[in-house]
């Protein structure tokens, strides 16, 4: 059924240029702000959490434009689905591109790069904007429930040069470790909760579910580590950044592993207190009893502390895989 729809959306919007889905997008996304409840209720939960002197009013503005926002790129990102429509790579700036090639040289064994990034704004073109620069890079991706979707995403990094490792098929965990032992840059987001072996780090100043996988990958193999996303730039528009990751006090282990994760984590908040409208706030981030007990300060507040965590493991294969705008308020330090 929400193929279908889907399918005849698409059809429907072929004749909008890519200026008048932005719009459409950005009218469906306030659409979307009054009428998915539960999304909004996660979302001013969330802002709620982080931003501690927001006030009510200002947090309902900020929520509602969160909303819009992530519709205008849900309109760019139809649009993209287009086999005639190609949009401007962003702008991957000298610091970032020399981050990327310091880390390839100093990654210990030359065992590649891994990439930790964030859904926040456009992200679908920031991998495309890389490798556009010249730096290879595959995406490590989980499938949707619809192998359909799986295809139209496929069909638009393809497009862009961005190859793809869907985290639950056979082979992944090799494909993975193949691409790092090439040199190559594994792209991999880790800003949101999943269903993977997880254990509790400070995102956004709160202890959230954290995929461990990644950081157990990078020790064991030697890969560098950096965060990028996109981020404001000088003029107002937005550029692709990256940030090094220091990875060398660290030794392979569970201890090395949390405290990698934590450094990611770090930067990840950084990023996106940097640009707060264009995160995903709706996204169920924290666990529902932990974050209240912060809330109420009964494990007080900002105090960064972490705990070990394990979240629900629904396969076996994605696990082997993963082993290897404004300021509304003060948030959380």
């Amino acid at each position: 059924m929400l193929w279908a729809l889907a399918s005849t959306a698409l059809a429907a919007t072929r004749p909008i240029s890519v200026a008048g889905l932005r719009i459409l997008g950005r009218v469906l996304g306030l659409a979307a702000y009054r009428l998915a409840a539960s999304a909004r209720r996660c979302a001013h939960a969330n802002v709620a959490r982080v931003f501690l002197d927001a006030s009510d009013a200002d947090r309902t503005r900020f929520v509602r434009g969160c909303f819009g926002r992530l519709g205008e790129l849900l309109g760019e990102t139809v649009a993209l689905l287009r086999s005639d429509t190609v949009l401007p790579p962003l702008v991957l700036v000298p610091e970032a591109r020399e981050a990327l090639q310091c880390a390839r040289a100093t990654a210990r064994g030359a065992q590649g790069i891994l990439f930790a990034s964030a859904h926040l704004g456009p992200w679908e073109r920031v991998a495309a904007s890389i490798v556009s620069s010249g730096v290879p890079l595959i995406a490590v991706a989980r499938e949707s429930y619809d192998p359909r979707f799986s295809a139209l995403f496929e069909r638009i990094r393809y497009r862009a040069g961005v190859r793809v490792i869907w985290r639950g098929r056979p082979g992944a965990a090799a494909r993975i470790l193949r691409a790092l032992r090439r040199g190559e840059v594994l792209g991999i987001p880790m800003d949101l909760r999943s269903r993977v072996a997880s254990r509790l780090v400070p995102f956004l100043g709160i202890p959230a579910p954290t995929a461990i996988g990644p950081a157990r990958l990078a020790l064991t193999t030697g890969a560098a580590v950096v965060v990028g996303s996109v981020a404001p730039g000088s003029d107002g528009s937005l550029v692709v950044t990256a940030t090094p990751i220091p990875t060398g006090d660290l030794e392979p282990g569970e201890e090395g592993a949390f405290e990698l994760t934590s450094r990611i984590n770090s930067e990840l908040s950084r990023r996106i207190l940097a640009l707060p409208d264009a995160w995903v706030w709706m996204h169920e981030r924290w666990p529902e009893g932990a974050s209240m007990m912060n809330s109420c300060g009964a494990l007080g507040r900002g105090t960064g502390n972490a705990s070990s965590h394990e979240e629900p493991r629904h396969a076996d294969r994605e696990e082997a895989c993963l082993v290897g705008s404004e300021n509304v308020g003060r948030p959380r330090n």
